[in-house]
């Protein structure tokens, strides 16, 4: 696991998130409320991450199923209402336990995982906020569903497989501005009345929130830089 700066320096930098969040929904004249932080305590340890619960945060993302299986079982065991969030590809043969551990699943993206989640789900009977996650740059090397293809395939997650979406999720080209990409993922979200965003990460939230995240999901500008 990668080491965290220290304690106090972690709840202060967690401080100056919330407040940039606030200061950039009172830009786009928002409720500071209509936006979760979700803090990406990815790679680090539960060590690293206690501080972050201890001041009263509540919202984290993992990448992995089995690294936030190792981590969050005890520490959900020690702290109440944690909601996790699982921000990054899903393979089906862990829908099994991402549907037991995770709150949210911001990468529904393939055909096999809508039906290893809809299995799961009637299985367990627990209902986690699902987003479709969209390939807004058209990567090759990235997960996703591609813009123009994102409106059927919505419609076959109800359709075909029962499942419910509530949001989109979109992570853009690292070489391009944010802002088109969180545009065309807004856009697509509304013709498809789906409510919630996942948009924006450390360096850019804040045009994220002025174009409709609901969700951000910050790691570095929280917890350090990982090794």
């Amino acid at each position: 696991m990668t080491e965290a700066i220290a304690p106090s320096d972690t709840a202060a930098r967690l401080a100056a998130v919330s407040s940039d969040v606030a200061r950039a929904c009172r830009d786009a004249k928002r409720d500071v409320a209509s936006v979760t932080l979700v803090a990406v305590s990815k790679t680090f340890s539960a060590d690293a991450i206690e501080p972050v619960i201890e001041v009263g945060h509540r919202q984290f993302g993992e990448n992995r199923v089995q690294e936030a299986k190792t981590k969050w079982v005890p520490l959900k065991a020690r702290h109440e209402n944690i909601e996790l969030h699982l921000i990054r590809p899903l393979q089906s043969n862990k829908a099994r336990d991402a549907v037991a551990l995770f709150d949210a699943i911001h990468s529904v993206d393939r055909e096999n995982l809508c039906e290893a989640l809809a299995k799961e789900i009637v299985k367990q009977g627990r209902s986690p906020l699902l987003f479709v996650e969209i390939n807004t740059g058209g990567e090759a090397q990235k997960a996703g569903v591609l813009p123009q293809d994102a409106d059927a395939f919505i419609k076959r997650c109800g359709e075909t497989h029962g499942l419910k979406i509530s949001g989109l999720m979109c992570i853009p080209p690292v070489d391009e501005a944010p802002g088109p990409h969180f545009a065309l993922t807004a856009k697509i979200a509304k013709r498809n009345g789906l409510k919630l965003l996942s948009m924006g990460m450390s360096a850019d939230f804040p045009t994220a929130i002025e174009l409709g995240a609901t969700h951000v999901r910050v790691g570095s500008a929280i917890f350090g830089e990982r090794s």
